[in-house]
């Protein structure tokens, strides 16, 4: 155990990642945990006010992430400073995106369908942390070092391949695909081969009539296999929506 902590964790400078990674999903966990008691009248906790203004954590958690930042920027690596930021940064991040929707929408629509996007935005967040975490390297290419000519060449290629599937994943309307195609390449290549959404502005600039219908046809079928799943889970997570809930959250 002390040898991989050592080799895999401390050697590469991953420990703030670590952190920060660790304190971005305690937080959100803890956090959706403590809304869901509020949300069901049970606990000791209740929602905070100041001169009858509801505060949302989201402010807390752009204190904590501006503050991880200027701290992050003043730190040398290795040190105990450094991680504190990580952590600062990873409780922050959690607590705003936490709130992405009530940002986005400028409503406070926390426990309603339109307020689920918050939970995509950590869920994108948390694998995208992980990826970094492993070690998977952006666009699949690593430093080489003294490599062959040959084999840079072959790798600043990869890389254009790939952020030109990325740019595509995202014209099509599949911007998850293009975040996670940055870590793991050929998800993008697959999105950016098959058809695009077709509400997507590529869908609707280079489809014709008949492309269109098999586009609107598959992106159907695709929601209706796996959206009923993914918002089982996100109840499971988050919370049921609710069309209305004043008193929560």
């Amino acid at each position: 155990m002390h040898s991989w902590w050592q080799r895999d964790v401390i050697e590469p400078g991953k420990l703030p990642l670590l952190v920060c990674f660790a304190a971005f999903v305690i937080t959100f966990l803890t956090t959706r945990g403590i809304t869901r008691a509020i949300r069901a009248g049970r606990g000791p906790f209740h929602n905070i006010t100041e001169g009858g203004t509801h505060v949302h954590h989201a402010v807390p958690g752009i204190i904590l992430l501006v503050s991880g930042a200027f701290l992050a920027v003043d730190s040398t690596p290795h040190t105990a400073a450094a991680v504190i930021a990580a952590a600062a940064v990873g409780i922050g991040t959690s607590l705003v995106l936490d709130e992405f929707a009530l940002i986005l929408h400028l409503q406070d629509d926390y426990w309603t369908a339109e307020g689920r996007v918050s939970v995509e935005m950590v869920s994108l967040a948390f694998g995208c942390l992980g990826f970094m975490l492993v070690g998977i390297a952006p666009f699949g290419v690593n430093n080489m070092g003294d490599a062959e000519l040959s084999l840079r060449i072959g790798g600043d290629a990869a890389a254009a391949l790939t952020l030109a599937t990325i740019a595509i994943c995202a014209f099509k309307g599949k911007f998850k695909l293009a975040l996670f195609g940055i870590f793991v390449p050929p998800l993008a290549w697959i999105g950016a081969i098959r058809l695009a959404r077709p509400t997507s502005r590529w869908a609707k600039r280079r489809y014709d009539s008949r492309r269109q219908e098999r586009a609107e046809a598959r992106a159907a079928a695709f929601d209706k296999r796996w959206d009923p799943i993914l918002d089982r889970i996100s109840n499971l997570i988050a919370g049921k929506p609710s069309s209305a809930d004043p008193a929560a959250k």
